[in-house]
């Protein structure tokens, strides 16, 4: 019993610290399913959790399949490049047959970087042109 408490507390830590270096709906509504280092890149995998829409409580939705994964690139950590594999999930309407997803603003147009991400980069390019 005292293994898993720990456990838990361990995992516990780990999504709050991920909650600091990690944009708030990512580790809200993802879970981190794996992830990898490999030639001073961080690799973070994530799939969209099996929670209902809200907006769709008036349906009996089912998880269905997931969307192509997409890669983000986010801001570096400790020196190392951190992209963001993340797959939406697709419900399915037990009584229509129409597929239902969420409608996420995960990625900064014309980009394939988070939004706080090229937010910052363009504010760091104004301060480049001084």
């Amino acid at each position: 019993m005292r293994s898993l408490r720990k456990k838990r507390s361990a995992l516990e830590l780990s999504l709050d610290l991920l909650k600091f270096i990690l944009p708030e709906l990512l580790v809200t509504h993802f879970d981190l399913v794996s992830h990898k280092t490999e030639s001073g890149t961080l690799h973070l995998c994530f799939e969209e959790k099996k929670d209902t829409p809200k907006e769709e409580k008036h349906r009996i939705l089912t998880a269905h399949v997931f969307h192509k994964e997409i890669i983000i690139q986010d801001f570096p950590l400790r020196g190392k490049s951190v992209y963001l594999h993340v797959k939406r999930r697709r419900w399915l309407d037990k009584g229509s047959g129409v597929i239902v997803q969420r409608d996420w603003d995960l990625v900064a147009q014309g980009t394939r970087m988070t939004i706080e991400f090229a937010a910052f980069l363009k504010v760091l390019g104004q301060y480049e042109n001084l």
